[in-house]
């Protein structure tokens, strides 16, 4: 890749006729000196302190001081680092009062700004952080979470605000307003306080990030450049490159409210050096603007919309009238119990979500139907049967696609503020937030969300859409009766098919939103730790999307073929895993597993002292053999953990050839809940004869009718004769 980016066409037309802005350049010059002078001090100080080898750095970073590393290409892990970067940085400030010159002060002023928080970090260590939600700077497990969506413009866009605006209020409504379009938010200085004030939400979880004040603005730039090197893959020191794909894909913008001072215009211009335009709510003179990079809207009004249009940001989605705001922003907020008005299956109640292809006749496109009782009728804490029965036409539609649009019902119900969804299927499991409620959410706002989230997403294959909601408990096992005969029929697609007998496997990523870190690998003998997305199901899915969550590997040749080792499967979970997972085996429970989410259907755990494994559901809500409930285990198990002898699994994984074959397979499991039994018996017991245990060999399986305690089960594992006690050793 050739280090010559030519930037005339990206600042074309940015002053014309000769007209330089010269007081706006005076004011970057002298900002600039000043953050440059700021940073020699604390610079100086701290090693005179500390001395020049103390290691300096951000926590949560492979980037060590990520502007200076990514633009530069140097590696600071010291202080004795910085002094001639910095005194490089101070000798390409020129008075020379012009464009260019402005541009490289705005590039001084990162460094600076970089300099100055890496000191304040170091003098902070061990000190107690601000509380929540202030973020200071942002890991890169957060920027892998959510920046392949701000490259890709899942989220369209990125709006920083710093400064304070004309009151508490207005800072509300331009939040919301940006909020409500899916836009990401960076805030610094008195922003912050003036959005907490009118309790909008903010912090990790919202993509909406309060990094603190003054030079933390900077946390903005180290966020952003750091994307290029992780999605494009962008090598470290490339700076042109890195700055047009600041300008071509990061999509963002800095509205810079209050008073204006020279730091504030130096950084500005660092903005501008990385192509995103400021805008100002405070008057310009003419010698104090620059059209389409740094130009005042003192209505806050039309500010959004004319900085989106500065920006080039299409917004496409669509509008639905929701009494709360809804897009990827929220995907990761968290609805706990203290915070939930209602709740919806999950093992609580009856639920199940079906997406059925129908016929042109039979889909009334737009209708939505309640069937029971809507929230304003529900008492709040308590749990409630939910059926969700999607009806769908299209020309273009296969019956294929039915699971994969099916699956992103997950996808779309998180999107909205206040709603909180996990699981799939007939595991489903929905919270609707006390807030959202007393802001008027309703039954069929959900309804309206999915629907338009739907026609947006697949709008190559989905022409009318109907949905029907129940709450009512007899309509709801009437669907759920009807939407497992749908998921068994899915299901038969898949026998016959073997992993040695496709070329690729899939990767899943759409619970990266809750488990950043983990990375679900689809092979035809081994389905979606959901349960939902089997090896037809992720290829339909990058049909319909090849650039969405399921993407072919190339599985090539196995390395160990009885653990599952391909060397191809494990770079693309490392690269996938946020660089946290560099080993990956298919088929073993012991060594190397794959990791958990927190949508799985089931857990599979050791149990040393009989030898074997264990397995537990959703469902089960009682004590098992390791000592754990379910909902005990997942707190361990998930979250993108890689936990050997611990495993989240799919349900029909149980009965697949490949379950945990390096241990042995099906002949390890000692335990398991009555309901999972009788669930899985038929093939159960065809497994069962295949591998030679019998017909009879379910039933020497204990559950909780035998105990639930290693004391208790052993003597019934002892008298059954279970093959798992004399097996090979697990440990």
């Amino acid at each position: 890749m050739s280090e010559q980016v030519n930037f005339e066409q990206i600042y074309e037309g940015a002053i014309k006729d000769g007209k330089e802005p010269k007081k706006l350049f005076k004011q970057c010059y002298d900002g600039t000196i000043v953050a440059l002078s700021y940073a020699e001090i604390l610079l100086t100080k701290a090693i005179k302190k500390y001395g020049a080898n103390q290691a300096v750095g951000y926590p949560d970073t492979a980037y060590f001081l990520p502007c200076i590393r990514v633009l530069s290409g140097e590696e600071v892990k010291v202080l004795g680092d910085l002094p001639p970067i910095l005194n490089r940085m101070r000798d390409q400030v020129k008075e020379v009062l012009t464009f260019e010159n402005a541009l490289l002060c705005g590039e001084s002023t990162i460094y600076a700004a970089e300099i100055i928080e890496a000191v304040r970090y170091l003098e902070r260590k061990g000190e107690k952080e601000r509380p929540a939600p202030w973020t200071g700077f942002i890991g890169d497990p957060v920027v892998r979470k959510f920046g392949i969506k701000m490259v890709d413009w899942t989220i369209p866009g990125e709006a920083l605000i710093v400064g304070r605006a004309k009151d508490s209020k207005a800072a509300k409504k331009l939040a919301d307003t940006l909020m409500s379009k899916g836009m990401m938010l960076f805030l610094c200085d008195e922003i912050i306080e003036q959005m907490l004030e009118e309790n909008v939400k903010l912090g990790l979880d919202f993509a909406a990030y309060p990094l603190g004040n003054f030079t933390q603005v900077i946390h903005t730039v180290n966020y952003a450049l750091r994307a290029g090197v992780m999605f494009p893959g962008i090598k470290p020191g490339m700076r042109d490159h890195h700055r047009k794909y600041q300008r071509d894909r990061v999509l963002a913008f800095v509205l810079a409210l209050g008073e204006r001072d020279i730091v504030k215009v130096a950084a500005s211009f660092a903005a501008i050096f990385l192509g995103f335009p400021v805008i100002v709510d405070q008057p310009l003179a003419e010698d104090e603007t620059i059209p389409d990079w740094y130009f005042s809207v003192e209505d806050y009004d039309k500010m959004v919309q004319i900085a989106l249009e500065v920006r080039g940001i299409k917004i496409t989605a669509v509008d639905i009238d929701l009494p709360v705001n809804f897009g990827p922003a929220y995907e990761g907020e968290t609805i706990r119990k203290t915070d939930m008005y209602v709740e919806f299956g999950g093992g609580r109640s009856t639920g199940f979500e079906l997406v059925q292809m129908g016929n042109a006749d039979e889909v009334e496109d737009g209708k939505i139907e309640l069937i029971g009782p809507d929230v304003d009728q529900m008492e709040e804490g308590k749990a409630y049967p939910l059926g969700l029965n999607i009806k769908i036409y299209g020309r273009k539609m296969q019956e294929d696609f039915e699971p994969v649009i099916e699956r992103r019902i997950h996808y779309f119900t998180n999107y909205g503020e206040g709603l909180w969804h996990v699981a799939q299927r007939d595991l489903m499991w929905v919270r609707i937030g006390k807030d959202a409620y007393a802001k008027g959410l309703r039954m069929k706002h959900i309804g309206e969300l999915l629907m338009a989230k739907f026609k947006e997403e697949f709008s190559a294959i989905v022409d009318r859409v109907q949905i029907t909601i129940t709450t009512d408990q007899a309509a709801t096992e009437d669907g759920l009766k009807v939407a497992r005969e749908k998921y068994r029929a899915r299901e038969e697609r898949m026998r016959g098919l073997t992993d040695e007998a496709v070329e690729d496997f899939y990767t899943c990523l759409l619970c990266q939103s809750f488990a950043p870190n983990h990375v679900c690998m689809v092979t035809p003998e081994r389905l979606g730790l959901c349960g939902a997305v089997n090896w037809l199901d992720a290829k339909a899915s990058y049909e319909i999307n090849p650039n969405g969550p399921n993407q072919p590997i190339q599985k090539g040749e196995a390395t160990d073929a009885g653990r599952g080792l391909y060397p191809n499967v494990c770079t693309a979970v490392y690269e996938r895993s946020n660089r946290s997972v560099e080993e990956c085996s298919m088929y073993s429970l012991m060594t190397s597993p794959m990791t958990s989410c927190g949508c799985f259907e089931a857990i599979v755990a050791m149990v040393p002292e009989c030898n074997g494994i264990m397995i537990t559901t959703r469902e089960h809500t009682g004590q098992t053999p390791v000592g754990m409930t379910f909902s005990t285990l997942a707190g361990s198990v998930g979250g993108g953990a890689q936990t050997p002898g611990f495993m989240g699994v799919g349900r029909l994984y149980i009965v697949s050839r490949k379950f945990i074959s390096a241990e042995g397979g099906i002949a390890r499991i000692i335990w398991m809940p009555k309901e999972l039994k009788e669930f899985l018996r038929e093939d159960f017991v065809k497994r069962s004869v295949e591998e030679g245990l019998g017909e009879d060999f379910i039933d020497k399986i204990a559950d909780e009718s035998v105990g639930t305690t290693v004391e208790e089960i052993t003597p019934f594992l002892e008298e059954k004769g279970h093959p798992a006690l004399t097996m090979d050793m697990m440990i």
